[in-house]
């Protein structure tokens, strides 16, 4: 048996890199803008809301996509949504370069952020309905180790635009300027994606739920040979009696009252505060903080370029330990490590000479690594963690719906500090400081949450979920 699962190794983790590609376009799509804001503030004369709006509608748009991914995956497929989502990307890119103005680049961002939210949910469902328990877990998390990537890559290539150029704002090829063809670098990806979703197989379990039973079987026989016939009667037991998931199926009667379902508040908990304690400011506006206090605008490139390698080592050994260690625990070591280095930016950025344009003398140093330790905090806990959660934590019957809501409700949390940060930090607002403290609450927050209302999931079947 063991060297029946052997020899399907490598046809598992193929269909597990195909699909994540869909997250390596999430990460670089997403991070991209980090190196072009600036430079579109000064090109479109934007204010702080512009480019507040600039930045966090493609979140929206993601959201839009997250919610309905699920829907559309259980209708016509997880491979045809991952073929609909590489088509999003690509248009996306394309136009980003090409904005007349404002509101059309928000358009063209907007496209980009719902094919973002159809790969956010279909890579872990996909994953997690295609590979096998022992390895649920490191496969599952080479949807976030997609991501990270996909973040490096944009920073990577943003990096040497910058340096090619000599600035975002300059002239770089043919007329167009360089944070124009920082957009036009996801092209490669975006079709990259597209070839890919052509060769891959469809779910067995979506087969089976659809009675394509033959179709699952050689699908099945592929990942793991030992008893497909046992495999199929156990995914055919978790669909008796089924019919199309609705959001009704997400809550449970007790006493004669009917409320959400204590899993879904768990899903909903982990999925928004991943974002409540502000990750992706530093991946979003990296760049632009760090100028803000006082950084050239090289030096910024590559403190953001660094801060992604980071992400990208870290998550390597999240996928290392997560089937070892556990969900939970590593949860909890995250949020203890992210409150702690969120107190000191906070520290740290209060120290400075202003809200904007500040220098941060001998604290500049300390936020620093501590801006590095968070990132690698969260790169090795809740970064995958809460991506493999979401895939599993499900029962079959729910996993489309319930994976779906918690996407929603993860973008919208993701909005909301990606709104909200340009106009906190800026003129009118609060400051760095205060800012990274209010993280820093959440972060804390985190710590109770996961030791009361998350349950481990390692080593179990989703039959079993």
């Amino acid at each position: 048996m063991a060297q029946n699962k052997s020899s399907n190794i490598g046809h598992i983790a193929l269909i597990t890199i195909a699909a994540a590609i869909g997250g390596f376009l999430f990460g670089f799509d997403s991070s991209v803008i980090n190196g072009a804001n600036a430079a579109i503030k000064v090109h479109f004369n934007a204010s702080d809301l512009n480019l507040a709006w600039a930045v966090s509608l493609t979140l929206i748009g993601a959201a839009v996509g997250a919610y309905f991914a699920g829907r559309l995956a259980d209708s016509f497929g997880r491979v045809r949504c991952m073929l609909a989502a590489s088509i999003l990307f690509f248009f996306s890119a394309i136009g980003s370069g090409l904005p007349y103005g404002i509101p059309d680049f928000i358009v063209w961002r907007v496209v980009g952020g719902i094919g973002m939210g159809v790969a956010s949910i279909i890579a872990p469902i996909y994953i997690a309905e295609t590979a096998p328990s022992h390895l649920r877990g490191r496969l599952g998390s080479m949807q976030q180790f997609a991501i990270v990537i996909g973040i490096f890559v944009a920073l990577l290539s943003n990096y040497i635009i910058v340096r090619i150029a000599g600035s975002a704002n300059n002239t770089l090829i043919a007329g167009f300027k360089a944070w124009q063809v920082m957009f036009w670098v996801e092209i490669i990806p975006a079709l990259l994606y597209t070839f890919a979703a052509l060769k891959l197989p469809e779910s067995p379990r979506y087969l089976i739920s659809k009675g394509r039973i033959d179709e699952a079987r050689e699908v099945l026989a592929k990942i793991d040979s030992t008893d497909v016939d046992g495999q199929i009667r156990n995914i055919t037991e978790t669909f008796k009696n089924d019919r199309p998931a609705k959001l009704s199926d997400l809550l449970e009667t007790t006493d004669g009252h009917t409320h959400i379902a204590p899993i879904v508040w768990a899903g909903l908990g982990i999925a928004i505060l991943q974002q409540l304690v502000g990750i992706n400011v530093i991946f979003y506006y990296g760049t632009m903080l760090w100028q803000s206090v006082g950084f050239e605008e090289s030096h910024s490139f590559f403190f953001s370029l660094f801060s992604s390698g980071i992400n990208l080592t870290m998550t390597i050994i999240a996928i290392l330990l997560i089937d070892k260690i556990g969900r939970k625990p590593l949860l909890l070591t995250g949020s203890v490590g992210m409150t702690l280095t969120l107190a000191t930016l906070g520290i740290c950025f209060s120290m400075g000479t202003g809200t904007n344009n500040g220098n941060l003398g001998a604290a500049g140093p300390i936020a620093l690594v501590a801006a590095n330790l968070y990132v690698a905090f969260f790169a090795a806990t809740w970064g995958p963690v809460m991506w493999v959660m979401l895939g599993e934590m499900f029962n079959n019957r729910i996993r489309a719906v319930a994976i779906a809501v918690c996407g929603l409700a993860q973008w919208f949390a993701n909005f909301a500090v990606t709104w909200s940060f340009p106009i906190l930090t800026g003129k009118s607002g609060i400051g760095p400081g205060p800012t990274y403290l209010l993280y820093t609450f959440f972060a804390a927050f985190s710590i109770f949450f996961v030791a009361k209302f998350i349950r481990e999931t390692k080593g179990k079947q989703l039959e079993d979920m």
